[in-house]
C-alpha cells in the first residue's frame, strides 16, 4: 500500500498505517527528522522546491531526486506500507506516488493510473517536472506526461486529503483517517 499524506497528517498516517517506509519531501531549509518507527533503510528524504523550472536560489526537482525515488521503490519489499508525504500533499507527493505506482504496476496504463489518482484526490496536481523526469528515466516515451496533463490541474486547496493506493488490489481506497 502507498499512503499519500500532507505533512500535518503524517504522524496520524504513520500511526494508523503501521508503515515501515517513508518518502518525505520538503523544501530546502525545512529538514524533517526520521520518525522513530521508520528504520534508516526505510527512509528517503528529498529536499526540493515545488517548482517546474529552474529558478535562482531554489532547488528544482532533478534527475538525482527522481533516481533516488526509483531506486527506493525498487528496493521496497512491499511487506509493509509506504508513505509519501510533502507539505501540502498536492504536488510533489502525488507526483512521487504516481511514479512509484507506474513503476510497480507496469501492466496498468499510465492514463488509467492518472485517472484513478484524479478520482481519489480532486486536489492532486502532480508536479509536471517530477513526472517528466520520471517519464524520461523510465522510458515511458511521454505517456506519463500525457496522462498527467489529461487529468488537468486539481481543485484549489491549501492541503490535500490523505489517500491510500492498494497495490495488491490495484485500486485506490478512500482515506482511513
Amino acid at each position: 500500500m502507498i499512503h499519500v499524506t500532507p505533512l500535518p497528517h503524517l504522524a496520524e498516517t504513520l500511526r494508523e498505517s503501521r508503515a515501515m517506509h517513508l518518502i518525505a519531501i520538503s523544501s530546502p531549509g525545512k529538514e524533517l527528522g526520521r520518525p522513530a518507527q521508520i528504520a534508516e533503510s526505510g527512509w528517503l528524504f528529498l529536499s526540493m522546491n515545488d517548482i517546474v523550472d529552474e529558478r535562482e536560489r531554489l532547488v528544482a526537482p532533478s534527475h538525482s531526486h527522481v533516481g533516488a525515488v526509483i531506486d527506493f521503490a525498487r528496493n521496497w519489499d512491499r511487506q509493509a506500507p509506504l508513505i509519501v508525504s510533502c507539505y501540502a500533499g498536492i504536488s510533489r507527493s502525488t507526483a512521487v506516488a504516481y511514479i512509484v505506482t507506474c513503476l510497480l504496476q507496469p501492466e496498468q496504463g499510465e492514463l488509467d493510473l492518472a485517472q484513478t489518482l484524479r478520482r481519489l484526490s480532486p486536489s492532486a496536481t502532480p508536479n509536471p517536472r517530477i513526472v517528466a523526469l520520471a517519464d524520461e528515466m523510465m522510458g515511458r516515451q511521454g505517456r506519463m506526461i500525457a496522462a498527467i496533463r489529461s487529468i488537468g490541474r486539481g481543485r484549489e486547496a491549501f492541503s490535500g486529503k490523505p489517500f491510500t493506493f492498494d497495490l495488491q488490489d490495484r485500486e485506490i481506497q478512500p482515506p482511513a483517517c
